[in-house]
């Protein structure tokens, strides 16, 4: 079922699902083999969520583009669907700099600083990470990543979750690989340990230095 939005809303929310259809290369499809094919069979009866959620889920070989990730945002704002929205955002920011997949566990909460949830989808949690650098000193300095849910809105103190990483300065996170092994820190102590899954450069050239500059914090 549709939401109610504004007449002019309603004009704009199938033209920009259709042309992020339109933009989906002729192999994609979702985990269940749905295809674009499938979504324009949602865009004629205006079942506008749906067909939202099935561009979402479309995955394949050239990766979708900043133009049809921008298209979808689009949408969802107006539908009001704010995890979609912020979602597509978050994609069009990894063909950009490029895509960190990680299997992220919390400390408990008697042994971290965090003792409630983490939410993320329409909160932004920036939390920082020790990926390896160090001071000159030889302690060791801190990097922000924000941090995706992939499967679910919460992870709870103790938790487990597959998540995704988006560095503030992807250039300072290019040595990372898979298999590696990462702190999450909000303060003292650890707050959690992440293992690479798995690391994808940006669709076109390398990441690409933050103009506002993110040089590593030492935590003391």
């Amino acid at each position: 079922m549709t939401r109610p939005v504004s007449d002019n809303q309603s004009m704009d929310v199938p033209r920009l699902l259709e042309t992020a259809a339109l933009l989906v290369p002729e192999a994609a499809a979702t985990e269940d083999d749905l295809t674009v094919h499938d979504v324009w069979d949602h865009l004629v009866r205006d079942e506008w969520e749906i067909a939202l959620t099935m561009l979402e889920e479309l995955r394949g070989r050239p990766e979708l583009s900043t133009a049809f990730w921008t298209a979808l945002a689009d949408a969802a704002e107006q539908l009001r669907m704010p995890r979609s929205a912020a979602w597509c955002h978050w994609r069009r920011l990894e063909l950009r700099d490029g895509v960190i997949r990680a299997d992220l566990t919390l400390r408990p909460a008697a042994e971290s600083w965090r003792k409630t949830p983490i939410f993320t989808g329409t909160h932004t949690f920036r939390p920082m990470w020790n990926i390896g650098h160090r001071s000159p000193t030889g302690g060791f300095m801190v990097n922000i990543a924000s941090l995706w849910l992939e499967e679910r809105p919460s992870l709870e103190p103790g938790g487990r979750a597959r998540v995704r990483l988006h560095p503030f300065d992807p250039a300072q996170w290019t040595h990372v690989v898979p298999g590696q092994r990462i702190d999450m820190h909000e303060g003292m102590p650890v707050s959690g340990t992440a293992v690479i899954l798995e690391v994808r450069p940006p669709a076109s050239g390398p990441p690409a230095q933050d103009s506002r500059g993110s040089s590593p914090r030492l935590i003391r």
